[in-house]
């Protein structure tokens, strides 16, 4: 039977002591168990180590020759071990993390920006993608989405306020032409579409109305895979676009653009990070959480004070 791990550790305190009692000691055992331990590793080896008499221990040749083959070996197998432990305890390396440019802009780089100014060793990637990705397969530490997407084997925070849409157009793209007053309406209209780049599709825009929901696979002659040049797209007057009301709200109060189809579009599930529920959170991810959670909170209305208290609370 070879040696295990456990007893080549074992020899190693006795041959940098040579002393039983105080390696014993170092390791937390007793001195009768760390000789057995000892001796049951000569005899798997088939050779002697130790030279033992009643007032001192030495290294036999064949102990020193192993002594000098695996110390280094085990040094970094310790160092190793005390690396990890200190990570546990000490907030560093990479948290990656997928969400769409509007999560990531609005949500996820405010909270999280003062995160990095406080603790230089946390690395932070932010990968927008509007694809429904594989944070497992991807290997990403979390992601966000509406929480209406999020599976269910996974754990879901709400870091933003319920998601109201808006369906909008410039001013110029309605002359001449009629305002659609119901979703079926939108087969008439040029829309600007949004690739949804993981499943190859075009998203289907969703409505609601007194309990009956619609949802309608529009077509234009602009297809976008970010929210941005949706926006941009629109203002140009390339046709109508369904965008979240808060980021087009002070461009349809300055008259930039024209909303319809208002009585749709109801309240859904806002943005939620999600992140698998085996997870084990690093002390990085620990605190990104943590920040998120409150900006989550601070979202639905609450105070700072009252928001921190609530974050707590959905631990």
């Amino acid at each position: 039977m070879p040696a295990s791990l456990d007893d080549l550790i074992a020899f190693r305190a006795v041959a940098r002591e040579l002393n039983f009692t105080r390696a014993a000691a170092q390791m937390g055992v007793s001195q009768s168990a760390l000789s057995k331990t000892v001796r049951e590793l000569e005899v798997r080896l088939g050779v002697r180590l130790l030279t033992r008499t009643t007032r001192s221990v030495s290294l036999t040749e064949a102990g020193q020759s192993l002594i000098e083959d695996i110390g280094p070996h085990l040094d970094a197998v310790a160092a190793g071990v005390a690396n990890l432990s200190a990570l546990r305890e000490r907030p560093a390396g990479l948290v990656r993390i997928t969400a769409d440019e509007r999560a990531t802009t609005a949500f996820l780089w405010p909270a999280l920006e003062p995160v990095l100014a406080q603790y230089p060793e946390i690395r932070l990637e932010l990968t927008i993608d509007y694809g429904l990705t594989d944070i497992v397969a991807e290997r990403y530490d979390a992601g966000v989405r509406s929480g209406e997407q999020v599976a269910r084997d996974m754990i879901s925070v709400p870091i933003g306020p319920p998601i109201r849409p808006a369906v909008i157009a410039a001013p110029a793209y309605f002359e001449g032409r009629k305002k659609p007053t119901t979703p079926q309406d939108l087969v008439g209209h040029s829309c600007i579409n949004l690739r949804l780049p993981t499943a190859g599709g075009l998203y289907a825009w969703e409505f609601e109305r007194g309990g009956r929901e619609v949802r309608v696979r529009v077509e234009g002659q602009v297809i976008l895979n970010t929210g941005s040049m949706m926006l941009q797209a629109a203002l140009d007057g390339r046709g109508l676009a369904y965008m979240p009301e808060e980021q087009v709200a002070e461009l349809l109060a300055a008259g930039r653009l024209v909303r319809v189809l208002e009585d749709w579009c109801e309240p859904f599930a806002g943005y939620h990070l999600y992140y698998p529920s085996r997870r084990q959170p690093t002390p990085a991810f620990r605190l990104v959480l943590d920040a998120l959670r409150v900006q989550g909170a601070r979202a639905h209305g609450y105070s700072e004070a009252v928001a921190a208290i609530v974050a707590r609370a959905l631990e």
